[in-house]
């Protein structure tokens, strides 16, 4: 692959992992806990909605082929989505949203800040623009994490059991796909073995200033950057391009 081809690959990707998060978070909207952050999560959707439409816009250019940021949100399949396992997962209750936020925000700083460095200009300017929304996700995500692990005893044992459920998802994170390894070789893209233990350390720090646990090392599970996905993908996107199949075309 050329740098074009592989700079449209990781844009897909990229642009999968924000919108599918933004579509689980949108789910939220007007069941919160309370108002602020109702709105807050509402907020950070639309900045994950923006990203992806910058990393869909841009793959769309590169491929050539005259499709729009709209065609590849609404008329893909769930097994052509390379999003990872993580961000797929259903939103259970504040706890398990808050740690699925905190693992993939974690991360997503991380990668954005090294994307900066990117020898793709375009790749580099959405990232620029990114960073200071990831940053504010990353600082809502951990304080949350550590207001529900040392708070009462019910929000402790919630945060903790989140924590444990959804760990088995982020090793995915830094399991290189195809295009991951060609992006990083092409210096468009960060090597992920690079940003492991920067996360590691981030994740540990918050938890234990949470007085949380840290799950012991487990079988990480594994799929989505290939295009194998859990059960839940397939019902959130049939919700999410509903009316653009029902109607294709269709604007307000």
């Amino acid at each position: 692959m050329n740098h074009h081809e592989i700079s449209q690959q990781l844009c897909l990707q990229l642009g999968d992992n924000t919108l599918i998060l933004a579509q689980r978070l949108g789910e939220w909207c007007g069941h919160g806990p309370v108002l602020e952050q109702d709105i807050a999560l509402t907020n950070i959707a639309l900045d994950l909605l923006g990203q992806t439409r910058m990393y869909y816009a841009y793959s769309a250019q590169l491929e050539g082929q005259g499709k729009t940021e709209d065609e590849l949100a609404y008329f893909r399949d769930a097994h052509q989505y390379k999003n990872v396992l993580l961000v797929e997962q259903k939103n259970g209750n504040w706890a398990d949203t808050i740690a699925r936020q905190f693992f993939f925000d974690a991360w997503h700083s991380l990668y954005v800040t090294a994307l900066v460095q990117s020898t793709d200009t375009a790749l580099r300017e959405i990232a620029e623009k990114a960073i200071k929304e990831i940053t504010y996700h990353l600082r809502f995500s951990s304080d949350w994490v550590i207001r529900l692990g040392d708070g009462t005893e019910e929000s402790h044992q919630k945060m903790q059991a989140a924590i444990d459920q959804l760990w088995v998802y982020t090793g995915e994170l830094f399991l290189p796909s195809e295009i991951d390894n060609a992006a990083a070789a092409a210096g468009i893209a960060p090597d992920l073995a690079d940003l492991q233990s920067a996360w590691k350390q981030k994740v540990e720090e918050v938890l234990t200033e949470a007085t949380l646990t840290i799950p012991a090392e487990t079988y990480m599970q594994r799929g989505g950057k290939t295009g194998v996905h859990t059960e839940h993908l397939g019902y959130l996107l049939a919700e999410m391009q509903y009316l653009q199949r029902a109607y294709p075309g269709n604007q307000w």
